[in-house]
């Protein structure tokens, strides 16, 4: 099992309260979408697309649900609001069952593999600070010790952000001056982490997209330099998207994964936004399991991302 994992009543709460102002927008579309109507037509159907692409749910992806209801619609014409909701629960989680079959867990720490090595990319103002701070929290309160590196060289409010989570959270933050080298900075991290016996080290990156190829070519660098001290290292690159730009967190998305090997997505601000369902679409688009959703300021408010339980407080029970 990954860490705090467990989805209690209050995690629960927290995920309906964030998810607020999505749900209130969806469910203000789709009542307009079936006003008046009683079975599901083209014009249902178009509305309905409508809906799921203006709540940044994404074309493709809406195009998939739109199918799978119209096969239903065939069987049974008829339809009221609660009918069409729960169809739209049951094949949007359908959906995302089906490209990754297990919920996310959070990130699983093996005993073999310790230090375990977390390389967070991702553009400024998305969250990541706070993410990794939150990570940390959430690592420490499972009894795990944790380093963070700050190797976000560029921005000098970077690293001081992440002293300061380090210092709220009681975890100790490797840095350098500002416009040291990211790839030293990860060396003397992970350094520190194997002299303690650290169990989690957490690497802050550069948040910029100017160019791919440099973009690349330094996160590259970054991973093999922190290969000479944990061989098998990053085992994790966590990418942190912003829930609240809704298409353009696809363009991010699309651009860090051509950039390196992404292989889990949080994503953060949700509790601001009507735009939840980019989480639906990120899912579905890239294949890579979203861990992690963001739904407030509080530490606890980073939960791990279960599929069954955001479409069901999305679309009611």
């Amino acid at each position: 099992m990954g860490i705090f994992s467990f989805f209690s009543r209050e995690k629960k709460e927290t995920l309906d309260k964030g998810l607020s102002k999505t749900k209130e927008s969806v469910f203000s579309k789709l009542t307009r979408a079936i006003a008046g109507k009683s079975k599901v037509d083209d014009d249902v159907l178009d509305d309905l697309e409508e809906v799921l692409i203006t709540s940044d749910v994404g074309v493709e992806t809406t195009l998939k649900i739109i199918s799978r209801i119209e096969k239903r619609a065939e069987e049974d014409k008829y339809v009221n609001m609660q009918e069409l909701t729960a169809i739209l629960r049951e094949e949007i989680a359908a959906l995302l069952t089906e490209n990754n079959t297990e919920d996310a867990d959070g990130f699983v720490i093996p005993e073999e593999k310790r230090p375990y090595v977390i390389m967070v990319v991702g553009v400024n103002g998305v969250g990541k600070t706070t993410t990794i701070g939150k990570l940390a929290y959430q690592f420490k309160k499972a009894g795990h010790s944790v380093f963070l590196g700050a190797a976000d060289t560029f921005r000098a409010a970077a690293v001081e952000q992440l002293v300061i989570w380090g210092e709220r959270v009681g975890v100790p933050v490797v840095k350098q001056k500002m416009g040291a080298d990211p790839a030293s900075v990860a060396f003397d991290a992970l350094s520190s982490a194997v002299a303690n016996k650290a169990d989690v080290v957490i690497i802050d990156t550069a948040g910029r997209l100017h160019n791919k190829i440099n973009l690349m070519n330094e996160l590259t660098k970054i991973k093999n330099v922190m290969k000479k001290i944990v061989p098998d290292a990053p085992h994790e690159v966590l990418l942190v998207l912003d829930g609240s730009t809704g298409q353009n967190a696809f363009e991010q998305a699309k651009q860090f994964t051509a950039a390196t090997e992404v292989n889990a997505l949080a994503v953060t601000k949700l509790d601001g936004t009507a735009k939840g369902g980019v989480v639906i679409g990120i899912s579905d688009h890239f294949r890579i399991p979203v861990k992690y959703i963001g739904l407030g300021e509080g530490l606890e408010d980073l939960q791990v991302f279960n599929k069954k339980e955001f479409v069901d407080s999305l679309f009611g029970e």
